[in-house]
């Protein structure tokens, strides 16, 4: 085997005053600084954020949920007409068209309001309905409208799309039973909907952390106590406690009482399971050495679990939030529809879905399931949040 061949294959001492190798770190790297990014090490929050990022469905849910959070705190100036405004009844979507009358293409959407002709159906003998072109209707951006108070406090009557001519309306969903626009309803109940969903959500995360926690690294016979009563508590059949608990509210009490008892009867009811999941969680973390070391140098209790425990079971406490909220979402639109969860003149997506509990409407007015897709899209932006929570807090 010669000289070269064993150069290719095993690397070979210097020869005898020859210089000596430069090592290859030193090679590569030489004359190149740091990029200061990667100087530090990166944070949790950090490291997490950036798996979020890859996470399309991530993204997507982050998207939409701070979308809806915004619609719901500014629902006024995002509805175009007042939603509790009585026109035609059960009047069709407008479709919305770019020309004009006289073929000539606008930059803003035109709406042809449907009106009767002259003409007559032969069969039916009724009057042809058609686009009225005679009496367009042009939307337009930050248009005035009905008046209302921004955030409660400030008064306007500016709103993000609608008519340009003040006096017309805009019905993109078409209209309810009593001609109020579907659209400014579902995106003024976006509050009240998104209200309950949350404040559950946070009173059911806080006590059923809590209760699990405290119930896991405690032990003993306060454990064994806890857990009869959330066992109790998940024997119920919760659907018919719910409508016992909801029926027991007087119809003419006001309107924040009636919201108040409907949330404290779904937190009281959706607290044990995550209660339970925690518990499994604090029973593995309570047997690690840094928290058997913190127990042996005399730390008190309520610093093991705020310092050690709870830190470790947010992850998935986070994730179930993310998960409980579409849950109470739908929950809401349930015992709305069954006519056991928001009264009028209050407006929620459930109280919305009240309308369609007639198969003849549907078949002859099915616009009227509109409200479903802003239960559909909620639901679908809280898991697809939750999923990407769940990839990026806990890739393994």
């Amino acid at each position: 085997m010669s000289r070269d061949t064993l150069d290719q294959s095993i690397p070979l001492p210097p020869d005898a005053g020859g210089p000596a190798p430069t090592p290859a770190n030193e090679d590569v790297h030489a004359g190149q600084s740091i990029d200061p990014r990667y100087a530090k090490s990166e944070s949790y929050l950090s490291l997490v954020w950036r798996r979020m990022r890859r996470s399309v469905m991530g993204m997507l849910g982050i998207t939409l949920v701070t979308l809806l959070l915004v619609v719901a705190v500014f629902a006024d100036f995002f509805a175009p007409v007042d939603p509790k405004a009585a026109n035609v009844g059960f009047a069709p979507p407008d479709s919305l068209t770019f020309s004009r009358q006289d073929g000539s293409f606008s930059l803003m959407p035109i709406i042809y309001p449907l009106a009767e002709g002259e003409e007559f159906d032969p069969i039916t003998f009724q009057p042809i309905i058609g686009p009225d072109y005679e009496n367009p209707t042009e939307l337009g951006f930050f248009v005035q409208g009905y008046a209302y108070n921004l955030l409660w406090v400030i008064p306007t009557n500016i709103h993000f799309f609608g008519a340009t001519e003040p006096g017309k309306t805009v019905h993109l969903l078409g209209t309810d039973k009593f001609g109020r626009d579907i659209l400014s309803r579902g995106i003024v109940g976006s509050r009240i909907s998104l209200t309950i969903a949350l404040v559950v959500t946070l009173i059911t995360t806080v006590v059923g952390t809590l209760v699990g926690i405290t119930s896991g690294y405690l032990g003993g016979r306060f454990d064994s106590w806890t857990q009869k009563f959330v066992e109790f508590v998940l024997a119920f059949p919760q659907l018919p406690l719910y409508l016992a608990l909801t029926s027991l509210i007087p119809i003419t009490a006001p309107s924040n009482v009636f919201i108040a008892f409907v949330i404290g009867v779904m937190a009281v009811l959706g607290w044990a399971q995550l209660s339970r999941e925690v518990r499994s969680k604090t029973l593995a973390l309570a047997r690690i050495d840094y928290v058997r070391a913190a127990i042996a140098v005399g730390s008190p209790d309520t610093r093991i679990i705020t310092r050690h425990i709870l830190p470790n079971v947010m992850s998935h406490v986070i994730v179930a939030v993310t998960l409980a909220v579409p849950s109470v979402v739908l929950l809401e639109s349930f015992l709305g529809f069954l006519g056991f969860a928001v009264k009028p003149p209050l407006i929620s997506w459930g109280l919305m879905l009240q309308d369609t509990s007639s198969f003849s409407v549907i078949g002859s007015y099915p616009w009227i399931l509109s409200p479903v897709l802003f239960v559909l899209i909620t639901v679908f932006a809280f898991n697809a949040l939750g999923d990407g929570l769940r990839d990026a807090i806990d890739p393994y």
